[in-house]
Parts: structure tokens; sequence; C-alpha cells
């Protein structure tokens, strides 16, 4: 694994626990663990499990015993060793979003092409799509449940930087994150009404704003949170909030927000599907449950129907606890850490995919250059 902050810490919480409670055709080893600093990543290896620090990722490409590459670093890197890791033979998992720019996404999905010839495996770390309620919706959108679909609405809310004394982080500069709440949290509400509907966006128009232009520089982190150095400051490069349009290529109508200056909202995300037969919705903040309209339903008796999706017969939660009790943040990313081995021992293509990624940082690009030129923007 590159990387060991807040995603660093999750992809590793999922490696240590995906085989203890799930039946996998693989046994995930946490061999190598990397970062820049040699002190900080052996307290990391410590904490979160691996058997080893390592400083130069490279040279991590080069062992016969590291058959999977997880990259949880920022994502101006993700291309250059995301590329360079196919390269060498290994299985990849990239956080989201895929890349920074869509020069970068295209060159990794082209590598990621080229070594699925040679049964090498990539995929992108969309983890939302894998809580079992939107997983659930997705099955219930394919069975027809919904009928034709006509609106999606999707938002995702916090508010970790809402004080423009909250030092300035890799997030809020472009070089290093790409964008701000477009593609730190857009990309995942972008990605899973797709995966809900099974469908893309083919069409946006949206706005971007940057509310606190110049914050305090960091002294340090620690996943969202810093310290602020206090007599200096720096640009804020990126988007503090992004709201756009979207048409679907099923002939969907969607609306989206993301904004990191949604006061007293932690962590919402929040998704209704209307279709001619029915409408789902989901908020994160209550994420063990589903709600289900059924427009066949009389008149008498009509009305969302609250699903508490903890049954065995729902997505993934057959290997946990007894029906009712509940799941939480950190189990989307073991879900996913199953679907990687499982896909990579089955020697089929993990989902979402490279190309997934490429697509998707379509969307987030005709996003930008919408804000721009004040017109609908084609993916």
């Amino acid at each position: 694994m590159i990387g060991h902050a807040f995603m660093g810490a999750a992809h590793s919480q999922a490696w240590r626990v995906a085989p203890r409670f799930f039946d996998l055709p693989l046994r995930p080893v946490m061999a190598v663990v990397c970062g820049r600093d040699r002190a900080r990543t052996e307290a990391a290896a410590a904490r979160l499990g691996w058997a080893e620090a390592a400083t130069d990722w490279r040279a991590v490409l080069d062992r016969d015993d590291v058959q999977v590459v997880d990259i949880c670093t920022p994502g101006d890197t993700h291309a250059e060793i995301a590329v360079a890791a196919l390269a060498a033979g290994k299985h990849v998992l990239c956080e989201k979003p895929l890349a920074n720019t869509v020069a970068e996404a295209e060159a990794m999905a082209e590598a990621a092409a080229r070594a699925a010839a040679a049964g090498v495996r990539a995929m992108v770390g969309f983890t939302y799509r894998r809580v079992p309620a939107l997983s659930l919706a997705r099955e219930l959108v394919a069975r027809g449940r919904l009928g034709r679909v006509h609106h999606v609405r999707a938002q995702y809310l916090q508010d970790w930087i809402v004080d423009p004394a909250a030092p300035l982080s890799w997030r809020l500069q472009k070089e290093r994150a790409g964008s701000g709440a477009l593609g730190d949290i857009g990309a995942h509400i972008v990605d899973a009404t797709q995966f809900i509907l099974g469908d893309t966006i083919r069409e946006v128009s949206g706005t971007l704003e940057t509310f606190v232009s110049e914050r305090p520089l960091a002294a340090e982190h620690s996943g969202l949170s810093g310290t602020a150095v206090s007599d200096r400051t720096g640009p804020v490069t990126v988007d503090d909030a992004a709201l756009f349009l979207a048409r679907f290529s099923g002939g969907a109508l969607g609306a989206f927000e993301a904004t990191r200056f949604a006061n007293g909202r932690k962590n919402a995300i929040r998704i209704e599907i209307n279709g001619s037969a029915g409408s789902l919705a989901f908020d994160f903040e209550d994420m063990n449950v589903l709600h289900y309209y059924d427009g066949g339903d009389d008149a008498s008796v009509a009305g969302f129907r609250r699903i508490v999706v903890t049954e065995p017969q729902h997505p993934y939660v057959d290997a946990w606890w007894p029906a009712g009790h509940g799941l939480g943040y950190e189990h989307a990313f073991t879900h996913q850490a199953v679907d990687f081995v499982r896909a990579v021992a089955a020697g089929t293509d993990p989902a979402p995919s490279f190309a997934d990624g490429l697509q998707l940082q379509r969307v987030l690009a005709a996003v930008e250059a919408s804000a721009t030129s004040r017109t609908w923007h084609d993916v």
C-alpha cells in the first residue's frame, strides 16, 4: 500500500478484516506500506498491521512478494504509480478520483487495458457503491421496480472547511488534488448514481464557487483536520462547492450538489431517484436504511417504506452480524477488498474499472468547462 493517512487507514482495516469474515479464494498478506517519511511510515506499519515500511515505492514494485499495489496517495501521484505498477505486472487498486486530469486518466486506462491482456487487473476505489443499501438500490432499478427513471437528485454535504481559519491542506491545492469539492466528494455521488442506474451522464451544465480564497498554511495534517501556521497564508486554488445539472444517456435528468461548506453536515450523502413506477431515497447519515416507494400500491396505503438493509439476503450482509445489527463506514472498504480479491482470483475485470474512472473524469472535466463557459457541455 502506498500512502498511510486517512484512506490508508481505511484500506488497511479492509485488508485485515476481509479474509476473516468472507470466504476468499486468495488470502491478502499485508507485506509493505510506503510513505515519504521513514519514522511516520514505520509507525503506520506497526499501527495498521503491515509487515514492513518503505519509502521508495519504485523499489517495492521490483519485489516478487508483492502482487497487488493499493494506491492511497493524493491525486497528483496516481498516474505515475499506477502505470508503473501495471507495467511491473502488479494488480492495482487506486483511490478515487482516478487522476487529476482526463489526459492522466486516459494514460491509466490505456495501461490497464494493456495489463488486462496479460491477466493483470485494475480497479478504482469508489467505495460508497459497496454500501449494502446502495447495492440493493441498484438491484431494484435493474429489476425494473422504478420503471423508467425520470429524476436523479444527489448531494454530498460536508462542513470541514467552513471555518476560514482552517489550514490549507493538499485537498485545497489544484496541482495536488485536481479539483475541490467537485472531484473529492462530487465524484462519489456521480459514481453512485451511475452505478445505481446502470447508466452514464452524457451532458452537464454546472457552476463552481470558492468562498475562501486564502488560508493559513498547514503545519501538519491528520485526516481532514490539521494545525495551521498562523502568520503565513496560501491561495486556495480549487472549488469549495460545485452544483450541476446532468442529462443521463437513458433520458433521466440529474441535479448534483457537492460542498464542504454545509455547516452542520459532516458526511451527508443524499440520493433520491424517481421513476415511472416508483422511487428510492438514501441518506448516508442513516446508511443501513433504503426508502422505497412502490407506485403500484393502493393510494389508501401508499407511501415510502423503510427497508432496514441488514438481512442476510441483502448484498454483502450475510458475512456479518445477525439481522438488525447495522454496519458502518469501514465495512464498505472491506466489501471493496472482497470484490477486488475475488475478481483477481477469477481472472475477471473488477468494477469500477479504470475505464469507468476515465468516464467519470470526463464528467468532472465537463462540469469544470461548463462552469467557465456557462453553457452545457458534452461528456
